[in-house]
């Protein structure tokens, strides 16, 4: 039986969580579906558009209204439950990959250019934030207490 876009998508994700983005490869999600890597760009151009829909995937139930703060703390949320989500989302904001429309979603409810700001604000707080609490699990350096406080400071001081 072949695999469907939702198949490649859905078997990246579980990829990306057992193996993170720095060791997520074509080969490696091929070997996940039992496939040749020749065979997932029937679906996918390349990894770059892959990560896009990764990032569909970990944004798209993220809900966006006129409160902005529970907006971005909604997004981060979503972001930070995934393995390296954040770094997923923020590579395809670079590609300018439409992530489920997100930057117009928050752009109905400000100026185009402070949704711009909240999203490359939130996307680097909380991909520094992710890369922060993998190292204190491993050991590697102590947890920072203060990483959500100083989230919730910096949105304060953007939407002031």
């Amino acid at each position: 039986m072949a695999n469907s876009l939702d198949d490649v998508v859905q078997a990246a994700m579980r990829v990306l969580d057992a193996w993170g983005l720095e060791f997520f490869s074509m080969r490696r999600l091929a070997g996940e579906l039992g496939v040749q890597p020749s065979a997932l760009y029937h679906h996918v151009r390349d990894k770059q558009t892959l990560l896009g829909l990764m990032a569909d995937r970990i944004v798209a139930g993220v809900r966006i209204d006129e409160d902005l703060v529970a907006s971005c703390r909604r997004l981060r949320d979503a972001m930070l439950a995934v393995r390296d989500g954040a770094e997923v989302v923020a590579t395809a904001s670079a590609f300018r990959f439409d992530l489920t429309g997100l930057e117009s979603r928050f752009a109905a409810f400000t100026s185009a250019d402070v949704a711009r700001t909240l999203l490359i604000y939130v996307m680097g707080h909380t991909q520094a934030s992710q890369l922060h609490r993998q190292a204190a699990d491993l050991g590697l350096i102590a947890p920072d207490p203060d990483l959500d406080a100083s989230f919730e400071r910096g949105l304060r001081i953007i939407l002031r």
